[in-house]
């Protein structure tokens, strides 16, 4: 009984078994679903792919929007859940999702691979430029359909005009292609920009920040003579075209008793200072000034201001009157000039230059006095040369064009027809300034130049002599005459 009882369990068990002979296990990697379900699961696409609505399963035709993070643009904006047969089993279908994609004619296409999201806008790496009037840079786009509907524009930071006036800029440019170039409208210097690449109405694909260049600033126009205290005063420039770092003061000075004595001053001086004392002269002296902002970018418009020390009337042109010299000589190509040295002691003893100016028809004393001079240079015509390097202690008379020569200096002799100046020197420099103090003499070496003290005296020595001669042959002549008339006289009487 026991053996049929176990063959009977055992063909029991087979027969249950005998059901399930034909089905297949279904791929793992086919999400096969039974056709009553139509249930799309959440796809596993690109983590940054935001799906709208969000949710782990669709329904089949259900509509999905897809969107990226700024920058980005999902290779599909719309999507759907869909099925289709996989294969037929025992007469029925086994189904597998899928998934459906809007194209850009409005049609629906199957998905063959994973959704996206690209970075639809690319700016060249190395393109950006950027100046004092504009920013300027190259783009790639990497989607035909999208490329099209790109809309670029540059946007005035609110802050970045302050305090200065800086205009909004207008309009926007549609990109077209797929590359390009993008430039912003005329812009103002030293002002903070954005620029924008967006899909309307609100997708950014591009944002940057950028400041335009420094350029020079305008000239100052406010400066002021202190009466109270002489010195010279302005208002500070604002930064609008560049971080003002400093400011170039160029200060000539003439005395009023001294024509001949000039005194020019060109200081660099801090950003913020605002005023600085004029050099002390007598009563009556006239100041030219020149001042110039300074930016990154270099120096700006010189403004220019002329005073007069006590002087409420307008300040008369500067007057040059050179002291004058003696002893020109056309033949020898020398002159000589009574100098007298410029500092007082303690500063007697420093180093004096005597720089020579030579033209046809005068000269500029103040760009000599604050020149660069160079060595004389036989081959060219005569100009602007250092003739000699003196440390003066006491008045000397100096002969001009003797021919000496020293150390990057050469007293070339003069030459005849030219007109000359020579300027007696005094330089101070100091890190932030210079000081050009100098004494100018003029004259011009011609044929038939008047004659010197000396000449004077020979010709009256010549002069007396000849008198003395003719005064001599006329008395010769009428005691001759008087001797011959002695004898003749005689004779009559006898």
């Amino acid at each position: 009984m026991a053996l049929p009882l176990l063959a009977l369990r055992f063909l029991l068990v087979l027969l249950s078994l005998l059901p399930a002979q034909g089905q297949e296990e279904p791929d793992p990697k086919v999400q096969g679903v039974p056709q009553e379900t139509e249930m799309c699961q959440r796809p596993r696409w690109d983590s940054r792919l935001r799906l709208a609505p969000d949710q782990e399963n669709y329904k089949k035709n259900e509509e999905v929007m897809l969107s990226c993070i700024d920058g980005f643009q999902a290779s599909f904006t719309r999507v759907k859940c869909s099925r289709e047969v996989q294969s037929i089993s025992d007469g029925k279908p086994v189904y597998r999702e899928l998934w459906l994609g809007k194209d850009s004619r409005g049609g629906w296409i199957r998905i063959r691979s994973s959704v996206e999201c690209i970075d639809v806008l690319q700016v060249v790496p190395g393109t950006l430029e950027v100046s004092s009037t504009s920013i300027k840079l190259n783009w790639t786009c990497r989607l035909p359909e999208t490329c099209q509907q790109i809309q670029a524009r540059c946007r005035l930071e609110e802050h970045s005009s302050l305090p200065c006036e800086a205009e909004e800029v207008k309009g926007e440019e549609t990109l077209h292609g797929q590359e390009g170039t993008f430039t912003c409208p005329p812009l103002q210097p030293f002002t903070d920009y954005s620029i924008t690449m967006y899909l309307p109405p609100s997708t950014i694909l591009f944002t940057w920040f950028a400041r335009t260049e420094e350029t020079v600033p305008d000239k100052p126009e406010k400066l002021w003579l202190d009466p109270s205290t002489g010195s010279l005063r302005w208002k500070a420039l604002p930064s609008c075209k560049g971080e003002i770092i400093g400011y170039q003061l160029n200060v000539t000075a003439r005395s009023a008793q001294d024509g001949s004595f000039l005194e020019m001053e060109r200081l660099r001086l801090s950003s913020s200072v605002t005023e600085h004392p004029l050099p002390a002269h007598s009563p009556g002296s006239s100041y030219l000034v020149t001042m110039r902002g300074l930016t990154a970018a270099g120096a700006g418009a010189a403004s220019l201001w002329e005073f007069q020390t006590n002087s409420s009337d307008t300040p008369q042109p500067l007057d040059t009157s050179c002291r004058s010299t003696r002893d020109i000589s056309p033949s020898q190509g020398t002159a000589v000039l009574p100098l007298r040295p410029i500092a007082r002691p303690p500063e007697a003893a420093r180093e004096h230059q005597l720089i020579v100016v030579a033209t046809r028809n005068g000269t500029a004393v103040e760009g000599a006095c604050s020149g660069d001079p160079q060595p004389f240079n036989a081959s060219r015509q005569p100009g602007t040369y250092l003739a000699a390097v003196l440390n003066l202690t006491a008045p000397v008379d100096f002969v001009l064009g003797s021919g000496t020569r020293g150390q990057g200096y050469h007293n070339a002799a003069l030459r005849p027809g030219w007109d000359y100046t020579a300027l007696l020197r005094l330089v101070h420099r100091s890190q932030q300034a210079e000081k050009f103090t100098c004494v100018c003499y003029s004259f011009s070496v011609v044929a038939g130049q008047p004659l010197g003290p000396w000449h004077g005296t020979v010709i009256g020595v010549v002069v007396l002599l000849a008198l003395f001669l003719i005064s001599a042959g006329i008395l010769w002549f009428v005691l001759s005459r008087k001797r011959k008339s002695l004898p003749s006289k005689a004779k009559e009487d006898n």
